[in-house]
């Protein structure tokens, strides 16, 4: 009977062990796991809120610090039931998936990351009209990745969010007024004073080019075969659709003042000039 006893005593001790590690690891891992979804992630969501990010950052924020939570009460679980060292190598081995995984989607976080300052430092936002590196659109979509824009010969435009943070981006609807420009060349042997005259008329005539600031002309070239003078006026509420519109109607109505008043816009001549020679020469037959 004594060996059978003996079992007996081992079997519950190992019983007794087992859940005393299985009790600790459990205690650890909901004590974490607690703590993280009632006060650290809630506590993040309120600190991006009261910074004011967009909602795609909060979101981002809440699954990166939840998935953190969840590894945190796996890690501590284990730590307080006793396997340390297991816990160790688990962290060195994944460790080296993480280094690995990061030099092959550095590009990919690196857009993630550009995303979050767009979305943080509102640079543009969905609706404007923007131009980089030679291209030009209306933001139709901006994502943590990438950002959609459609250019104005109806084409969809995907952008890495990188190329968007880490080069000159031109918002011209950033602010509620535009100035825009235009040089007028009119001939050497016209009225400077009498051609500025009828585009700064033109200009206080059309009803959607600003009084104030009002419009300005300045002699800015003395060209081959012009004098050009700029035009500066200004435009409310721009938008890409008003810019091309307004500039014509009052290109357009300049450019009839002028042939009405005879003052020329002229253009450059090129006349080519020279001789053609014709030489002849006389082989020897042998």
């Amino acid at each position: 009977m004594y060996p059978l006893q003996l079992d007996a005593i081992t079997n519950a001790v190992d019983v007794a062990a087992i859940a005393t590690i299985a009790l600790r690891f459990v205690g650890g891992f909901v004590a974490v796991l607690l703590l993280g979804k009632l006060v650290l992630i809630p506590g993040l969501q309120r600190i991006v809120r009261s910074r004011g990010f967009d909602e795609a950052v909060l979101s981002l924020g809440t699954n990166v610090l939840n998935a953190v939570v969840w590894v945190a009460a796996i890690a501590i679980g284990f730590a307080v039931a006793g396997y340390g060292s297991f816990l160790s190598a688990f962290a060195v081995f994944g460790g080296a998936i993480a280094l690995a995984v990061g030099f092959a989607a550095q590009d990919l976080l690196g857009n993630f990351v550009a995303g979050v300052f767009i979305l943080k430092d509102k640079p543009f936002e969905v609706g404007d009209w923007i131009e980089w590196s030679g291209n030009s659109g209306r933001v139709e979509e901006i994502d943590l990745r990438v950002s959609r824009v459609r250019t104005f010969d109806n084409e969809l435009v995907t952008v890495p969010n990188g190329d968007l943070a880490n080069n000159a981006v031109k918002n011209p609807v950033a602010y509620d007024t535009l100035r825009q420009k235009f040089v007028f060349g009119i001939g050497y042997d016209d009225d400077i004073g009498e051609a500025t005259d009828i585009i700064v008329e033109k200009a206080e005539a059309h009803d959607e080019i600003l009084d104030d600031p009002g419009v300005s002309v300045r002699l800015t070239e003395l060209g081959d075969s012009a004098v050009g003078l700029q035009s500066r006026w200004w435009i409310d509420d721009p938008d890409r659709g008003d810019f091309v519109r307004v500039r014509s109607e009052y290109v357009t109505a300049v450019k009839e003042a002028f042939d009405d008043a005879g003052i020329d816009m002229p253009y450059v001549h090129r006349q080519l000039t020279g001789s053609v020679e014709v030489l002849e020469s006389v082989t020897d037959d042998e």
